[in-house]
């Protein structure tokens, strides 16, 4: 039923192996995944750097809630621990359900407010956006516009700057 972009972050522990191991763990439906990105830390800057990545995925008996737990499981895998005092702090893995499309391509809508639809911060986080625009570079994050458009303009086009590609860091599945 659905394709979701899924953006994956890592800052604690061994950052790339919890990206490789969260892709390896899509493996049965991912489509592609992005190049890898080390940013400053979003929130607490208090913390270390990031490395984030995005996949598109797509399951044909998927629904958005399905996503949203496994997203979780990934996290629970890398052993996350959330800390309800400390909402952008450090973490093992980070997996955000982004956007979410039906098989006909509309998007899912959704204001739940444990899986708000499309991501309700997206569009201002230029982590999210710039390993997006490298498995779909013409596209758009539903309500808000062409990803290009927004990594391009303030405040996001600063932010983008202190954004490093890791070419020496690959996300494959197997």
């Amino acid at each position: 039923m659905t394709r979701a972009v899924l953006s994956l972050g890592s800052n604690l522990g061994d950052r790339a192996g919890h990206l490789r191991a969260a892709v390896h763990d899509l493996d049965d439906v991912l489509l592609v995944a992005s190049g890898v990105y080390e940013t400053p830390p979003w929130g607490d800057d208090d913390q270390p750097p990031y490395l984030n990545a995005a996949v598109l995925v797509h399951d044909a008996g998927a629904t958005p809630r399905d996503w949203l737990d496994r997203a979780r499981a990934l996290e629970a895998t890398a052993g996350r621990v959330r800390d309800p005092d400390r909402r952008f702090g450090p973490r093992t893995l980070d997996v955000d359900v982004i956007a979410v499309w039906s098989d006909g391509g509309e998007p899912v809508l959704s204001d739940d407010p444990e899986l708000t639809l499309p991501h309700p911060r997206a569009h201002l986080r230029a982590f999210v956006l710039r390993p997006w625009i490298d498995i779909q570079p013409y596209g758009r994050l539903p309500g808000h516009g062409w990803l290009t458009d927004l990594l391009n303009a303030e405040p996001l086009a600063s932010d983008a700057l202190a954004i490093s590609p890791r070419p020496d860091l690959r996300l494959e599945s197997n």
